[in-house]
Order: structure tokens, then C-alpha cells, then sequence
């Protein structure tokens, strides 16, 4: 399952005898229904992919494109909510704007080879000069960021999250699929051959190592996720051992609040602290009633969701903060 950006980056590829645009939002103000960086292809005929709003502004794309109102030879920036009425005309809530970047596709070249990147695992920083066209694509840091000068529109593509899951079960698969399309990459770690044998999940990395090893391997880091759905505690608690010594934003573990009470008091008889085994999600993901290996799966990605975007926005206040 593709991530919304893929989708958007293949539909390109697909359109690229047509005359098409790939709209960016790059600028948001108040309220928003979309990030910046949210992406949109545009054929001239009308026909979308992705999405910029709820709905209206690319109803408003569409007519522009079949009107023949947009630019082909150069990127122009359309700004959507300045006013009250605008606001209501284009269902933004209350207080929100925003500023797309509506570039023609003149050279499909940058983007077949950002797509072979993305696929070799790489994160990308896309650079993009809005009167020339001019695109430059280089290897990104987990540091960067969507940036916009009015002129230059700086945009990252790849997996920026990494999931790490113990065990090739059948919730991983359903975990795995929907993880590829939140923009994680994901690993999958089974010593167990038999278990490995009927794993089929495109586009995953498969390690056959003990799972100490694996976590050793990966280097975890403040944008991993590490869930060990094994069943198996020797194995779980192998990797929950050196999981819970990384940086690794989330930690988790299938299994009932009484199995995973007597894991930790396992857990303590290692060289964990007491804020280390603290760290522990345990069960893994929301309460929300899951049984099935399709539910756990949603409720481990809310979860992952939730505790994301709470630690992302801790760091911008923080560094609001600092800035002030």
C-alpha cells in the first residue's frame, strides 16, 4: 500500500504525455484540512490525485485547469481563505488560509528518478525554483524541513518514520501494509524461518537475525517505532531489552495488561531503569475494543499517530520557545 505521496509522484509518471501540474502546499495559516508539503497532481482535462483541502479548492483547480487559466511555463503560488468569504467558499475552518505552489510538469525526468529513490529506501530534499523550473533533488536529513522563500519551495520525500516489527505473523502483515501508507518504512525481524517463509509484503526489509541483533543493526532513532507482536517471550522480550534503551519515539508490545505486568517484572531483573521500563506501551496501541488482527493493527497506528504528532508538537513549541 502506498503512501499518499507515492500515489501522487506514480500518477505523474503515468500522466507524463499530458499537460499536468503538481500542486504543493507550502504555507498554511490558522486552521488547515491539509499539512504543508501535501501534494496534488492536476491533468488538464480535470482529472485529480491527492488532495490540498476538503474538496473545494480542488474543485476550483479543476475549472482553472480546464479553463486553461494555469501557467505552463512557470510555477505560480495561489493563496486560498485571506478573506471571511473566501474562507466559507472554500470550506477552510474558521481562521485558516493557505498557499499552493502550482507547478507545470515540463521535465518528467526528476520524476522517475525521485520515485527510484524512494524506493531504494532513501529520503530526498527536493528543490524547486518556481521561474525557471529548475528541479534538484539531494539526500535529505531527518533535520530538514518544508521550506519557501516566495522563489526557491524546498519539499522532502521518502520514509522520514521507520517501523521495526518482531515477528511475521499475521498482524504484522496488516500493521505493515497500513504502515507504508502513513510514510513509514518498514522492517519486519523473524528469526523463525518457518514464520518468514509466507511473508509477502512488498517494499518491507526483511532481517532474519535474533532481534537484540536487529535493534543493534537498525540504530533506533527519535523517528522509530519498535512493536513486538511475536507472542513469544523470548523473543519480545530480546528486543523490548535494547528497544527500550534507544531514543525510539514509541515501544510496544502485544498481550493482555496481565502478560505485560509480568514482563516488566522480568524486565527488571535486566540493566533497564525504572524509566526505561516506564517507556513501555504495553498493551500496544489504543483501547478501542480490537480482536482481530486488522483491528489491532488500526488501533497500534492510531496510537503511533497520536503519540507522533504530540511529540512533534512539543518540539515546535519548544522551539517557539527558544526562538522567543
Amino acid at each position: 500500500m502506498d503512501s499518499v505521496d507515492l500515489v501522487v509522484l506514480k500518477t505523474l509518471l503515468e500522466w507524463q504525455s499530458e499537460v499536468q501540474w503538481l500542486v504543493t502546499v507550502v504555507k498554511t495559516f490558522g486552521s488547515s484540512p491539509r499539512p504543508e508539503g501535501a501534494m496534488l497532481a492536476l491533468r488538464h482535462d480535470g482529472l485529480i490525485q491527492g488532495s490540498v483541502s476538503g474538496g473545494c479548492i480542488e474543485d476550483e483547480l479543476v475549472l482553472r485547469a480546464r479553463q486553461g487559466q494555469l501557467q505552463t511555463e512557470r510555477a505560480e503560488l495561489l493563496t486560498y481563505g485571506v478573506t471571511r468569504e473566501e474562507a466559507l467558499r472554500f470550506g477552510l475552518p474558521c481562521g485558516g488560509a493557505m498557499q499552493l505552489v502550482i507547478e507545470p510538469i515540463k521535465d518528467i525526468a526528476w520524476v522517475s528518478e525521485l520515485l527510484q529513490k524512494i524506493q531504494s529506501h532513501q529520503m530526498v530534499r527536493r528543490t524547486l525554483t518556481l521561474s525557471s523550473l529548475q528541479v534538484v533533488l539531494n539526500t535529505a536529513q531527518q533535520s530538514d524541513r518544508i521550506d519557501f522563500d516566495g522563489e526557491i519551495l524546498t519539499t522532502l520525500y521518502g520514509p522520514r518514520w521507520r517501523l521495526l516489527i518482531i515477528g511475521c505473523g499475521q498482524t504484522s502483515v496488516y500493521l505493515a501494509r497500513m504502515a507504508q501508507a502513513l510514510d513509514y518504512q518498514v522492517y519486519v525481524c523473524d528469526p523463525r524461518s518457518e514464520m518468514r517463509q509466507t511473508w509477502d509484503v512488498t517494499d518491507t526489509v526483511l532481517l532474519e537475525v535474533m532481534p537484540d541483533d536487529a535493534l543493534v543493526e537498525l540504530q533506533a532513532d527519535e523517528c522509530t517505532a519498535i512493536i513486538a507482536l511475536t507472542h513469544d517471550p523470548k523473543l519480545d522480550d530480546m528486543a523490548l531489552l535494547e528497544a527500550l534503551k534507544t531514543p525510539a519515539f514509541y515501544v510496544g508490545a502485544l498481550g493482555s495488561r496481565v502478560n505485560n505486568n509480568k514482563r516488566r517484572e522480568r524486565l527488571k531483573l535486566f540493566d533497564l531503569s525504572a524509566e526505561q521500563i516506564a517507556r513501555l506501551h504495553g498493551p500496544v496501541g489504543l483501547s478501542i475494543g480490537s480482536r482481530t488482527p486488522p483491528e489491532i493493527a488500526v488501533a497500534i497506528l492510531a496510537h503511533l499517530i497520536s503519540v507522533r504528532n504530540q511529540t512533534t508538537l512539543n518540539k515546535e513549541l519548544n522551539n517557539q520557545e527558544i526562538c522567543l
